[in-house]
């Protein structure tokens, strides 16, 4: 299905955003992965889907906090692959504090990875995009997009900021063959949600089982985790001729989360 595209998934070295890549690798597209961790895992990670997808698929390191950086991966594609067609906005960090002891650096950090770098490279893909008359952007927002909670401050402003960009841009584009989406996911069982969770265990004293419950039964009424294979099938659909007319739209996929 996606033959020929070429697409960049921030935040994709594990994950959602591996998940993500996965899928759009299974599919066809030539992948640049980004993201942090140990090289040798890294490496592990793209020879690996070039072996079970056949596809080509690049590393880059660029810093999402960065917004010159942001715009250079997009450049840096081009000039690889002669085209950037999809662009998963992906990567993301978290910190919880009630908002008066928020340390400003956290919450300048994570508004720079978590919506920042979804501007800077919006802005340089879509011109790309235009001339092509074809191009998808996913942006990886959050079921906290969409509903708040306690001691998230900076997230939650984030995340909303995300699917406010993805409406405008939406706007902006539309009748030009780029559409522009965000996803919602609700608890998905990442790194960030395992240190919640190993939280939740050691400030009540009880099991990470029950712990792992607890998180669900509060916010998700399936009190089953969003799979990352789910949030790449999901990805893989928004490029598809079906969802051509999808754009500006935020998509939930919370286990009803947000339905309360």
């Amino acid at each position: 299905m996606l033959k020929g595209k070429v697409a960049i998934v921030t935040g994709s070295t594990s994950g959602i955003g591996l998940g993500i890549a996965n899928e759009l690798a299974r599919l066809g597209a030539d992948i640049i992965l980004n993201g942090l961790g140990d090289a040798d895992e890294i490496e592990a990670t793209r020879s690996g889907l070039v072996r079970d997808h056949g596809v080509r698929v690049v590393y880059d390191g660029a810093d999402m906090s960065d917004g010159e950086a942001v715009r250079e991966l997009i450049a840096t594609t081009v000039e690889t692959f002669g085209r950037v067609d999809i662009l998963v906005n992906n990567a993301g960090i978290q910190f919880t504090a009630p908002v008066e002891e928020f340390p400003p650096a956290k919450w300048n950090a994570i508004l720079a990875i978590n919506l920042s770098a979804a501007f800077h490279g919006i802005a340089a893909a879509v011109p790309r995009m235009r001339k092509q008359g074809w191009g998808r952007i996913v942006n990886i927002a959050s079921a906290h997009g969409l509903v708040g909670s306690p001691h998230k401050a900076a997230y939650v402003a984030a995340k909303h900021g995300l699917v406010g960009l993805t409406k405008v841009v939406g706007l902006e584009t539309a009748g030009s063959g780029v559409t522009c989406n965000a996803i919602c996911p609700g608890w998905v069982r990442t790194p960030l949600v395992e240190k919640q969770i190993s939280d939740i265990a050691a400030e009540r004293h009880i099991s990470e089982k029950e712990a792992t419950k607890e998180l669900l039964a509060e916010k998700q009424p399936s009190l089953t985790f969003v799979s990352p294979a789910q949030l790449g099938g999901t990805v893989a659909f928004l490029c598809s001729d079906a969802a051509s007319q999808i754009t500006g739209a935020a998509i939930s996929i919370d286990g009803g989360w947000t339905a309360l």
